[in-house]
């Protein structure tokens, strides 16, 4: 067991165990560059949380790191629901409302991310933490410090903005 000293930078520690650390949260993730946020993630809050607790700082981390990727893999797994349920052609919600005529779910999906670029960011901003963020109009007026009036016609602006971007570009495709 290799020994921590209280007065060891931050710096140091992950410089000695960072790369043991990466190898465990390879184990848990998708791919390298989901491990390293994993680690990253897990290394500050054991520097911040942990680092002070009684028994072996690298079985900390290490736990550190297994929750780390477990709390990624539940994000993800929320977030490709979500874009499922959005994106799943029998939804008559929200993408039912935002059908191209003729694309697949990969073009409509493509055609969707470029709609949404295209309209005003404020508007945008609500629409993504109303939709994908499944937030209030209350909590989104918290979030962006603004009214919940003004959060909900932004929500109405940027449906219409996007309505009109997905028609144009159908007539156009």
């Amino acid at each position: 067991m290799e020994e921590f000293s209280a007065h060891d930078s931050w710096k140091t520690w992950f410089q000695r165990f960072g790369p043991k650390l990466l190898l465990c949260a390879r184990h848990y993730t998708r791919c390298q560059a989901d491990a390293e946020d994993v680690v990253q993630e897990a290394f500050v809050r054991f520097w911040r949380h942990q680092r002070g607790l009684p028994g072996d700082p690298m079985a900390l981390m290490v736990t550190s790191v297994r929750r780390a990727a477990f709390d990624l893999a539940r994000r993800n797994g929320r977030r490709v629901a979500r874009e499922e349920r959005t994106f799943d052609d029998g939804d008559a919600g929200f993408a039912g409302a935002f059908e191209p005529e003729g694309l697949d779910g990969a073009e409509r999906r493509a055609a969707l991310e470029e709609a949404l670029q295209r309209i005003p960011a404020e508007q945008r901003e609500v629409l993504l933490l109303k939709i994908w963020g499944e937030l209030t109009f209350e909590q989104i007026a918290a979030e962006l410090q603004l009214p919940p009036n003004t959060a909900a016609s932004r929500y109405r602006y940027g449906l219409a903005a996007l309505r009109q971007h997905l028609t144009a570009a159908d007539c156009h495709g």
